[in-house]
């Protein structure tokens, strides 16, 4: 049964009343400086359809740095660049029930990281990226697949990053010493936090998420953005890794090809060209927002959004 619009809104409007309902659970990122001084009380959600239609409730156009979602991202400008050969052959993709900064796994199991959705892996993927100014090129696509070109990097966010990312450093030159990561350390980790501190809204990420979920076409103008055989690694990346630590209870619940940031954000790409994002800087023990997964929870229950799930609205 197709919901009217005003249906759905209610829905959102619930799903953001239960979100704000759980915030008491979480706490705002502080081991970046810059994160800590995010509105603990911000909610908001965004959902976007390939036919036009755009839902929002709460704080959706409140801008936060994108951290680890810029993952994707980077994913996508070194398949392009670099190709799947060469990306594949020093990232691995399977889930890791380590921390998204763990070094564990590099030492014990595999010289290759996990994934490229925890630290290690999107170190390695940016180095990958063979543009002659990558964080450029990266910032072009993010404004692009986001519909945005005043997207911006937050300079007090990126210098925070820089200063602080000791745990980064150690993973890069570990990787160096393995012969895993092209190009040296500090210049390849210098575009990492760049790439992690450019500013985005839920509203942005409900835009991105629908071009994922079209295939990589703009459903505006009928340009094929990004090869759809690479967004099928990104979106299956990111349904299998995409929560950290988190992903396969998330995939339980949810249902969603899904990426989350310490920023607060979610990305969530549902089926038949429907974007989600949501905002939320309150997080919990593994790293991802506990109003946003309330909110994509109850929207998956309600709109019947889980993969394995047969409804559409």
């Amino acid at each position: 049964m197709v919901l009217e619009k005003k249906e759905v809104q209610q829905i959102l409007d619930d799903a953001l009343n239960e979100g704000r309902s759980v915030l008491y659970e979480g706490k705002v990122a502080s081991y970046i400086p810059e994160l800590a001084k995010a509105n603990s009380g911000n909610l908001g959600v965004c959902i976007m359809k390939k036919d036009g239609s755009v839902y929002s409730a709460g704080d959706d156009n409140i801008p936060f740095t994108i951290q680890s979602i810029s993952k994707t991202f980077g994913l996508i400008l070194a398949l392009q660049t670099a190709g799947y050969d060469k990306v594949f052959s020093k990232i691995g993709m399977e889930p890791t029930g380590d921390r998204f900064d763990s070094i564990l796994q590099l030492e014990l199991k595999d010289w290759r990281p996990f994934n490229p959705m925890i630290n290690a892996g999107a170190i390695v993927t940016t180095s990958c990226i063979e543009t002659p100014d990558p964080f450029g090129s990266f910032l072009e696509l993010v404004r692009k697949l986001c519909d945005n070109p005043k997207i911006r990097l937050n300079e007090c966010v990126y210098q925070s990053e820089k200063k602080t990312g000791t745990r980064n450093r150690s993973i890069a030159f570990l990787l160096k010493s393995d012969h895993v990561l092209d190009g040296e350390p500090e210049e390849v980790l210098d575009v990492y936090f760049r790439m992690c501190s450019v500013m985005v809204t839920a509203r942005d990420l409900a835009h991105y998420g629908m071009i994922l979920s079209n295939h990589g076409v703009d459903p505006k103008t009928g340009e094929q953005l990004v090869d759809s055989k690479i967004i099928r690694i990104v979106t299956t990346l990111m349904m299998l890794c995409g929560m950290y630590d988190e992903s396969g209870e998330y995939a339980v619940k949810v249902g969603l090809p899904s990426k989350s940031g310490v920023g607060g954000g979610i990305c969530a790409v549902a089926r038949q060209g429907v974007g989600i994002g949501t905002f939320g800087p309150m997080l919990n023990k593994k790293g991802n927002s506990v109003g946003g997964m309330k909110i994509l929870q109850v929207l998956s229950d309600r709109l019947g959004l889980h993969v394995f799930d047969s409804k559409a609205f």
